[in-house]
C-alpha cells in the first residue's frame, strides 16, 4: 500500500487559484489540498506528517528550457560570467592552466563581450595567457566559442577552412587569417563534437548527476531540455540505470535538428525525432518534439533582424524560410512540439511563417508549438504567435541589465525600448512559460523570478531597471514557472500545479516572496525538493 505523509503549517501556493494550509501525499501524487482540517481528515489515523513550520510552498519549478549536460559541464569550467576585463579573463586562465598542468586544454564558460573594452576577441589574446595547450571558451550565449590558436590546430581549421552552412570562422580583415572566433554552426558542428569526443562516459555521467543535484537544491523538479543529442540521450539512459528507471529530475527533450544542406538531410533528422518519441514517452524521460535554431544572438550580431544593427551590418538567418517550413511541417505532422530559437525580430516572422505553412496543410489540432526567446519581436507577430496558440517561452535572467551594455550598444535605437515584452504576450493572450536557459545564465529559479517581476539585475540589483513597464506580476510569474511551464510541454494535467491528483513535485521555501521586499528572492532558498512525493533534496534542519 502507497505511503502516505501529512505536511502541515505551511502557506501553499497551488497555481490553481485555490488556498491551502496542509497537504497530503499518498505514493508519488497529492491527495489532499486544503486546510489542515481536511488533510487530516483525508490522512486519517497513524498517518506520519511532516510539519513545515510555516514554509512557503509552491509546484515543483520547472525550468522549460535549458541544457542538461551543458550544465553540468559548465559547472565544471573556469566561470568568467563575473569577470570585468580582459586582464581579469586572462588572469582566470593562467591560474586554472597552473593548477592543471596535466589537463589536456582549458575550458572556460559565461564571458561576455563588455567585459573586453571594445578589443575583439582573438586568438592572440589568449595566446597570452595559455599558448602550450587549446583553450575553448563559451561566450555568454552559447553561440560562439572564443578559441587560442592551439585550439584551431586541433580542429583542424586553418584560413582556408569553409564557413559550414549558418556559422562563421570569423578572420582577420586583413590577412583574411582565421582569428579564434567561431559563430552559430561553427561552434555546434565543429567545437561540440571535438569537445565530446574528448570526454569520456564518465565524465558525462559526473557532470549531468551534478546538474541534478544543483537543480534540486534550488527547487527545481522537472526540465525540457532544448538540445538533445546522442551524447546527451545516452547520458540520460545511463542515468535512469543508475537510478532504478526514474530520474531525479522529469526530463522532456527536444531534439536539435542541425541545418545541413539539403531537405533529405533536414527531414532524416525528423524521423530520427519521432522515433525516439515513440520509443520515450515515460514519466522520467520524454521527447516530445524537436528544436531547431532559426538565427543567432544580438551581442554577435547573428540575430536576424529587420533593420541593420548599429553598424549598418545585417545577418542572415541560420534557417531561412525554404529550409525551415519543410522541416516545421513534417515535424508537425508526426505530432512532436516544435521549438524555435527566434532573438530577432525577423527569425520570430520566419519562425511564424513555418508555423502558419503546418497549420494549413496539416490542419487543426492541440500543438503546443513553441518560440523560444522572442528578445525582439515586432506587435504584429505578438498577435501572431497568440492567435497560432504559440507558446511564449523566455527567460527573464537574459534581460538582466549588468549583462545588456552590449545588447543594447549593437543594437541601438528606439527598439531597446521593446526588449523582452513580456507583458504584451500575456495582454494578446498567449501563455508565457518561464526559464533560465542555463548555462547561458544562472540556473538558479529565484533570482530568474527576481528579473521577471522587477526587470532589475539580479547580479548587481543597484542598476536601472530594462523597460519595466514589461515586469510580471509575481503570482502570474510563480505560475508561468510552474502551471504555464507545465503546459507547455504537455504536462499539465500531471504537473506543474498542487492539486489533487497530480504528481507529488513541491518545493519549500525558506520564506513567502508575497510577504517580502522583491529582493528577498535573491537570498530566499529551497529547504526542501519532493519529486514524486520522495524528499530529493533537504537543507539542514528544513523540516520539524
Amino acid at each position: 500500500m502507497p505511503t502516505r505523509t501529512l505536511y502541515t503549517h505551511a502557506t501553499v501556493f497551488t497555481a490553481d487559484g485555490a488556498d491551502a494550509a496542509a497537504f497530503v501525499v499518498e505514493g508519488e501524487r497529492f491527495l489532499y489540498v486544503g486546510d489542515e482540517a481536511g488533510a487530516r481528515r483525508a490522512a486519517g489515523p497513524g498517518t506520519a506528517e511532516v510539519d513545515l513550520a510555516g514554509g512557503f510552498v509552491l509546484p515543483g519549478i520547472i525550468d522549460a528550457h535549458t541544457h542538461l549536460l551543458m550544465t553540468g559541464q559548465a559547472l565544471q569550467k573556469v566561470a568568467l560570467r563575473d569577470t570585468a576585463d580582459l586582464p581579469e579573463i586572462q588572469r582566470r586562465l593562467r591560474r586554472a592552466a597552473g593548477r592543471n598542468p596535466h589537463a589536456p586544454r582549458i575550458l572556460g564558460a559565461g564571458w561576455l563581450y563588455s567585459a573586453l573594452g571594445g578589443a575583439a576577441p582573438t586568438r592572440q589574446l589568449l595566446d597570452e595567457a595559455v599558448p602550450d595547450r587549446p583553450v575553448y571558451l563559451d561566450a555568454n550565449d552559447l553561440h560562439s566559442v572564443w578559441v587560442n590558436s592551439a585550439a584551431l590546430a586541433e580542429l583542424g581549421i586553418g584560413d582556408a577552412t569553409p564557413d559550414p552552412i549558418g556559422g562563421r570562422i570569423s578572420r582577420d580583415p586583413v590577412t583574411g587569417a582565421a582569428d579564434g572566433m567561431l559563430h552559430e554552426t561553427a561552434a555546434q558542428q565543429i567545437v561540440w563534437p571535438a569537445l565530446a569526443r574528448a570526454a569520456t562516459d564518465a565524465d558525462r555521467d559526473a557532470q549531468l548527476e551534478s546538474a541534478f543535484e544543483h537543480y534540486l537544491a534550488v527547487g527545481v523538479t522537472g526540465a525540457v531540455d532544448m538540445a538533445v543529442q546522442d551524447d546527451d540521450l545516452a547520458a540520460f539512459r545511463r542515468a535512469a540505470e543508475r537510478h532504478g528507471g526514474s530520474l531525479p529530475l522529469r526530463v522532456k527533450g527536444h531534439w536539435l535538428v542541425h541545418r545541413r544542406g539539403s531537405d533529405a538531410e533536414n527531414l532524416a533528422q525528423v524521423a530520427r525525432a519521432a522515433q525516439l518519441a515513440q520509443e520515450l514517452s515515460g514519466e522520467w524521460l520524454r521527447i516530445c518534439g524537436i528544436k531547431l535554431v532559426v538565427d543567432g544572438v544580438i551581442d554577435s550580431c547573428t540575430a536576424a533582424m529587420k533593420e541593420p544593427y548599429a553598424d549598418g551590418s545585417t545577418c542572415e538567418p541560420i534557417w531561412d524560410r525554404e529550409s525551415l517550413t519543410p522541416v516545421v511541417v513534417a515535424a508537425d505532422a508526426a505530432g512532436l512540439q516544435v521549438a524555435l530559437h527566434a532573438i530577432g525580430d525577423e527569425a520570430s516572422e520566419i519562425a511564424l511563417d513555418a508555423l502558419e505553412q503546418a497549420h494549413r496543410i496539416n490542419g487543426p489540432r492541440d500543438r503546443r508549438h513553441r518560440i523560444e526567446h522572442l528578445e525582439t519581436v515586432t506587435e504584429a507577430s505578438v498577435r501572431r504567435l497568440a492567435a497560432l496558440g504559440v507558446v511564449a517561452s523566455v527567460q527573464p535572467v537574459h534581460a538582466d541589465p549588468a549583462i545588456q551594455d552590449n545588447w543594447r550598444a549593437v543594437l541601438g535605437g528606439p527598439r531597446t525600448e521593446r526588449a523582452y515584452p513580456w507583458t504584451e504576450f500575456l495582454a494578446a493572450g498567449a501563455t508565457l512559460a518561464i526559464s533560465t536557459d542555463a548555462p547561458t545564465a544562472p540556473h538558479q529559479p529565484l533570482p530568474n523570478l527576481y528579473v521577471a517581476t522587477t526587470r532589475r539585475s539580479a547580479l548587481d540589483p543597484s542598476l536601472p531597471a530594462n523597460v519595466p513597464g514589461y515586469a510580471l506580476d509575481l503570482a502570474d510569474a510563480l505560475c508561468h514557472a510552474t502551471r504555464d511551464a507545465a503546459f507547455s510541454c504537455r504536462a499539465e494535467h500531471q504537473e506543474g500545479r498542487i492539486l489533487a491528483g497530480h504528481l507529488a513535485d513541491f518545493t519549500v521555501l525558506e520564506a513567502d516572496p508575497f510577504a517580502a521586499e522583491a529582493a528577498r528572492l535573491l537570498t530566499n532558498r529551497a529547504r526542501l525538493t519532493a519529486v514524486g512525493g520522495r524528499i530529493a533534496f533537504a537543507a539542514a534542519a528544513a523540516v520539524a
